[in-house]
């Protein structure tokens, strides 16, 4: 799903030009969005190794809360703003889940239903407050707290989704394949089955979450749980750069940058 696909499931209404507080849906937008999945769960589970589990969810919590706080204060879309309040955003979010299983015991099979009823009643809270769940209708106050409420909700639920499809018995690379699979269905929903724009853009997004996560994990943990032994370290950096690059192409090309006016 794109933007051009997104802007048809637009209410109707007076147009006017605002400034965007969110990318245009491209390719790019895809591929950083599983890059900052998989970082964000290797950065997570290496934190929480070196500095210990509750001093890690201090430090995720309150960093998530000073980048959200400039994403907040800025006027428009802002790239490295955005992305890396999304980064965060994964961090967290793998922290939360992560809580639930290892700190409080509750089994994933558990958990995931609980991350989707919690990602249900925002988007419910969401329409019933604003008529729509279009990301390109972010451009109030109100509006983007139920955005970033929803994207804190979508990454923790592919979290638990992702470790309990790994521990079931599919593995972490078998985990990625079936995830890979499943977020080619949305798009082909969309394009084929008349799947509405909004609802497919969502499907395929809480979907990210899981597929860049396995591949992650795929790549960090140790040959005995069936991965390539790289470490969250190496893992957590080299998805870190691929980042930086992608994101210091867009700040420089602004080839992300939503100028189409919205209702």
């Amino acid at each position: 799903m794109t933007t051009d696909h997104l802007m048809h499931n637009r209410p109707v209404g007076h147009i006017r030009h605002v400034a965007s507080k969110v990318p245009e849906v491209t390719v790019y937008f895809w591929i950083i969005k599983v890059l900052t999945t998989g970082m964000g769960e290797t950065a997570s589970d290496f934190l929480a190794h070196l500095l210990g589990p509750v001093p890690a969810v201090g430090l995720g919590g309150v960093a998530l809360a000073a980048v959200l706080a400039v994403q907040f204060a800025v006027k428009r879309y802002v790239a490295w703003i955005y992305w890396t309040a999304i980064v965060m955003v994964s961090v967290f979010g793998t922290m939360a889940a992560d809580v639930l299983h290892v700190g409080l015991g509750v089994p994933y099979a558990l958990s995931t239903p609980f991350f989707m009823v919690v990602l249900a009643v925002v988007f419910i809270l969401w329409y019933r407050s604003e008529g729509t769940l279009s990301i390109h209708s972010i451009r109030t106050r109100r509006r983007e707290t139920f955005y970033w409420a929803t994207v804190l909700a979508t990454f923790a639920l592919g979290t638990a989704a992702g470790d309990l499809t790994a521990t079931i018995g599919l593995g972490y690379l078998g985990s990625a394949v079936v995830y890979a699979v499943a977020i080619a269905v949305p798009a082909i929903a969309h394009r084929w089955g008349g799947m509405n724009a909004v609802a497919a853009f969502w499907a395929a997004y809480v979907i990210t979450r899981p597929l860049g996560a396995s591949v992650a994990d795929w790549m960090a943990v140790g040959r005995g749980r069936g991965g390539l032994a790289l470490g969250l370290g190496p893992v957590t950096l080299a998805w870190t750069v691929a980042i930086l690059g992608f994101v210091g192409y867009l700040a420089v090309s602004h080839k992300d940058v939503q100028h189409d006016p919205v209702p």
